[in-house]
């Protein structure tokens, strides 16, 4: 039986979704700390656990027990403290997916010293804003050119800015994390004064890329990485001592998600690839067949590229489950991984703002349906709200709201947007937690997604959800991706637009878009079908692989109105 589990669920097993629903609940210590109860603890208990098993596009192979994270860490922690880190302080990584990741972002824990994860793309200017908008005391980078410019850059314009530190490095102007680390000792002692944390207290910042505006800053207290048991156990199924492997970069709320917290609590193994450029998904399948990947989650954009190659030639046979999230996933998608690989993908859904929100926790409770997201999480009171505030019926379209949040504040979700009580009061009080998420249920408790409320396009009177119209043409052999967006129309307000990812051996001749509008026809109501079609060879993404359609809908508004 699990060491950890044992310790924050009264109840690990369940016979039913039902009794999953009414039963589950986590006990939080109150002065919970992921780098001390959950990686110190592990290699208290089991020296030679594996926590991590990391490889590279050159070759490299490192592999890490709990022990070595809390030894490393350790150093850390005393580096980072003789810099005048303390508790409440903030440091963003940029790390890509170095395996000093785990490493700093322990240390930062144990600190009590607030961790903001951020993606390798920011510019000068988005780290300006970050940078300020925190109040950030030290930057840890990879030694990347375009990484290491920008934040050059942007230093002199963050006051609060002391020090720069580089993975990979040495380079002038930098501090050399393991240069510095090994002048430390392994040894580091829990604090038990005013630096010592609580549970409430605020640990990790994720910046959201919402559609408009300037980013927020979501924060999560140290309760947080329990509420991702659900997402590791429950939802990806992750097996103790066996590799699960999620991808992302860690500057996303989805490297919480699959690579460190939950699965670190249930203690499954990481496995991580750090890839390097464009995606390539015969290298990803290699490295699922050479280590023997046993749990698996990836956005559905990579399953659909994924789908292009044969999988024949890889034995992919020590994969137990498969999970994506990111995207809506298209049934297609699954049919086709079920028919060649043998295993359903187990969709979840969720934001930076918590853990998984609702999800096919497996066939053992409840089989997934075509369609379907799944049910709810049992840690969140879940309903779809109406435009007039009032509670969706079964078949009606509402926004996905989690209920009551200020006053019963559910283990796992953010709490608050980080140094700003009007944007937290205005968000978190009243009914509960608006996601800004269109769904439906049906009459057995299954929610179907339909878009963002920004995605939703309304042409004629009716109200269009972009991914039923995406799934249909995923359903053609010629697309292999694609994305439904809203364009201008002078008659009908908006009209439906695909941009379209064609397959190998496939041109975007005319008869091919009457062949693809007269297939959604068919797969869906007639009315939904694109009048406007464009052929690309890739869609605008983010580094988590989620489309970009407000890009989209902002080119062809500025087509519109030039």
């Amino acid at each position: 039986m699990n060491y950890l589990l044992n310790r924050f669920l009264p109840q690990i097993e369940f016979e039913s979704y039902e009794e999953f629903k009414e039963k589950f609940t986590i006990n939080v210590p109150e002065d919970f700390n992921f780098g001390y109860d959950v990686v110190d603890a592990w290699a208290d208990a089991e020296p030679e656990k594996r926590a991590l098993v990391w490889v590279n596009e050159e070759g490299e192979e490192r592999v890490f027990t709990f022990t070595d994270i809390k030894a490393m860490s350790n150093q850390v922690a005393h580096f980072f403290r003789s810099l005048g880190l303390k508790k409440g302080d903030v440091v963003m990584m940029i790390q890509r997916r170095r395996w000093e990741y785990w490493i700093c972002a322990t240390t930062l824990h144990k600190l009590g010293v607030i961790l903001i994860p951020a993606t390798l793309q920011l510019t000068k200017k988005d780290i300006v804003y970050r940078g300020n908008a925190a109040e950030v005391k030290a930057v840890v980078c990879v030694d990347d050119d375009f990484v290491v410019s920008q934040m050059e850059a942007a230093a002199p314009e963050i006051p609060s800015l002391k020090n720069k530190i580089l993975v990979g490095g040495p380079r002038a102007g930098w501090l050399d994390l393991h240069e510095e680390m090994d002048k430390f000792p392994t040894e580091f002692a829990r604090p038990t004064d005013d630096q010592a944390t609580r549970w409430n207290d605020i640990m990790l910042v994720y910046f959201t890329s919402g559609t408009t505006g300037m980013p927020k800053l979501v924060q999560h207290n140290f309760a947080h990485p329990l509420g991702h048991i659900v997402t590791a156990k429950y939802w990806q199924h992750v097996e103790e001592n066996k590799l699960h492997m999620s991808v992302s970069d860690s500057g996303w709320a989805k490297f919480g998600w699959g690579k460190i917290y939950g699965q670190w609590i249930c203690g499954a193994t990481i496995f991580c690839y750090d890839m390097v450029g464009k995606f390539d998904p015969k290298k990803l399948l290699r490295k699922v067949e050479q280590y023997k990947v046993t749990t698996f989650c990836v956005p559905p954009t990579m399953y659909r590229f994924m789908l292009q190659e044969d999988l024949s030639q890889f034995d992919l046979s020590s994969l137990h489950h498969c999970a994506t999230a990111g995207e809506p996933l298209n049934p297609e998608v699954v049919k086709q991984w079920k028919e060649k690989v043998g295993h359903q993908i187990y969709e979840g859904f969720g934001q930076s703002e918590g853990p998984v929100l609702i999800a096919n926790f497996g066939s053992e409770w409840f089989e997934p349906i075509q369609g379907s997201t799944g049910k709810p999480n049992p840690l969140f009171d879940i309903q779809l709200i109406d435009a007039y505030g009032e509670p969706c019926e079964d078949g009606e379209e509402g926004s996905l709201t989690i209920i009551d949040v200020k006053h019963h504040p559910p283990v796992g979700l953010f709490t608050g947007y980080y140094k700003s009580p009007e944007q937290t009061e205005e968000k978190l009080s009243g009914i509960g937690y608006n996601t800004g998420d269109v769904l439906w249920r049906d009459s057995d408790g299954y929610y179907r997604f339909v878009g963002r409320n920004d995605d939703v396009i309304k042409c004629s009177g009716y109200r269009i959800g972009p991914f039923e119209v995406e799934s249909a043409l995923i359903a053609h052999p010629a697309v292999v991706e694609c994305a439904i967006t809203g364009v201008p129309d002078p008659i009908r307000g908006q009209v439906v637009k695909a941009t379209i990812v064609l397959a190998k051996g496939y041109e975007g001749t005319p008869e091919l878009t009457k062949e693809l509008q007269n297939h959604v026809k068919k797969l869906t109501a007639p009315y939904k079908y694109p009048r406007v079609v464009e052929y690309v060879q890739e869609l605008p993404k983010t580094v988590g692989g989620k489309i970009k359609r407000a890009e989209i809908r902002k080119a062809d508004e500025e087509a519109h109105n030039a």
